[in-house]
């Protein structure tokens, strides 16, 4: 006893006595330690993207669907490596545009340890956080325009899109541009990454045109039903669990009031999210549709990123619940309109990131609404017409959509010569 008594006192001596460098490293090695956690948190998200876009698709599709979600992710890190992050976070600029050096450099006179970011985080993990990020902004746009793009078409867009625009209209908030001067908020990108991704999904969709069959005469909307909903399930609970890390690691310390709080209104406007589609679609179509409650949920989160951390709990809950209302009403009216998205990514990310953005407006008197507004109109009109652009040019050289006999096939066999469920294709290769 008297011997785990001394060994008691002298371990609380130690770390009474312990000198403030120690102190220093350790604040440093716990920050670096989440920030690593949240990047493998945010790197499962994109599994998720993946099960959820191939259970809402047809089975014909999802060799295709799969092999897009592993290249974009491979291909947006290596663009991100080699240009966009030194787009994003150029150090002194304009305010609009700045460059700091190709590939991955640390800063000059700079360890790379405990002072960057003011001793938080390392300069490599900055990068890969942030480059997880970027993916997630070109996997938006896979949905939209899943079952009838070209792959080469895709990968050329997601390239171009993930090494210049996301990190130039990037860098205006979180590079310390133009917008973050004027006072403009987005905690974890509800605009920065969905409302990035969603734009140019929105454009992809328009210029490709809807799927065979997806639309009748007379406006009348056929819908295609996903083939495997408890994959898109799965897809969902993957997403959400790891947008823990997608929120949770934007607080960019382990700070634990602040992750905390961001945990508990990720969490509340998630559910919010689910019962506000839930009602929406119930009353639509008088039985609760699954689909549209999965991507509640998502509406949620995607609603709750822009303001995750300076929300209270009820905040949270009215922002989610409005998010479940709002895709609901949005997929109606993007049917509407003749623009197919097979997974709702439009739905969900643009316009669930537009409504996540001005309700830190509305419930902060911190933030002024009309900087809100004037953000995402900017980032919703640079976003439209680089993406177009880019989508137009893929277009007038190598072609964005597959041919119709091979979108009848499916691209499983037009794409890739592959079978996704051996013995089950309508279709085989001759």
């Amino acid at each position: 006893m008297r011997y785990f008594y001394i060994v008691f006192i002298l371990s609380i001596n130690s770390l009474f006595s312990e000198s403030f460098s120690d102190i220093n490293y350790n604040y440093f090695l716990v920050n670096n330690t989440w920030m690593l956690v949240s990047t493998l948190l945010v790197f499962i998200m994109h599994l998720g993207f993946a099960c959820l876009e191939t259970g809402l698709t047809q089975s014909k599709n999802t060799v295709n669907i799969l092999f897009k979600n592993v290249a974009v992710l491979s291909i947006s890190i290596l663009s991100f490596s080699i240009v966009g992050f030194s787009l994003m976070y150029p150090g002194d600029f304009n305010g609009y545009l700045g460059f700091a050096n190709l590939g991955l450099n640390k800063p000059i006179n700079d360890t790379g340890g405990i002072f960057y970011a003011n001793g938080n985080y390392t300069y490599f993990t900055d990068f890969i956080f942030q480059a997880m990020f970027a993916a997630t902004a070109a996997t938006i746009v896979s949905g939209a325009v899943a079952e009838r793009i070209k792959l080469s078409s895709f990968l050329l867009f997601s390239f171009i899109y993930v090494a210049f625009v996301y990190p130039v209209v990037g860098s205006w908030k979180w590079g310390g541009g133009w917008l973050q001067n004027l006072g403009f908020y987005d905690f974890a990108g509800s605009t920065l990454v969905h409302g990035v991704g969603g734009w140019a999904a929105l454009v992809g969709a328009k210029l490709l045109k809807p799927r065979i069959g997806r639309f009748g005469k007379n406006a009348t909307i056929k819908p295609i039903p996903g083939h495997n909903m408890p994959l898109a399930s799965i897809g969902v609970f993957l997403l959400w669990f790891g947008w823990y890390g997608f929120n949770g690691g934007s607080v960019l310390s382990a700070n634990p009031e602040a992750v905390s709080l961001v945990f508990v209104t990720t969490t509340l406007a998630a559910c919010s999210g689910v019962i506000g589609a839930m009602m929406a679609s119930w009353y639509f179509f008088n039985k609760p549709d699954l689909s549209m409650t999965l991507n509640g949920s998502l509406a949620g989160l995607v609603g709750i990123t822009a303001g995750a951390d300076i929300m209270s709990p009820l905040y949270s809950v009215i922002i989610g619940f409005v998010a479940g209302l709002l895709v609901v009403f949005s997929v109606f009216g993007i049917d509407r309109m003749k623009i197919d998205d097979p997974v709702g990514a439009i739905s969900v990310h643009l316009v669930c990131g537009i409504w996540g953005t001005l309700a830190v407006g509305l419930f902060s008197s911190s933030h002024s609404l009309l900087t809100q507004l004037i953000g995402v109109v900017c980032y919703g009109a640079t976003c439209l017409i680089t993406s177009f652009l880019i989508f137009y040019l893929i277009k007038k050289v190598i072609g964005l959509r597959v041919s119709y006999n091979e979108e009848l096939k499916g691209l499983d066999l037009s794409e890739h010569d592959s079978e996704s469920y051996s013995g089950f294709q309508i279709f085989t290769v001759e």
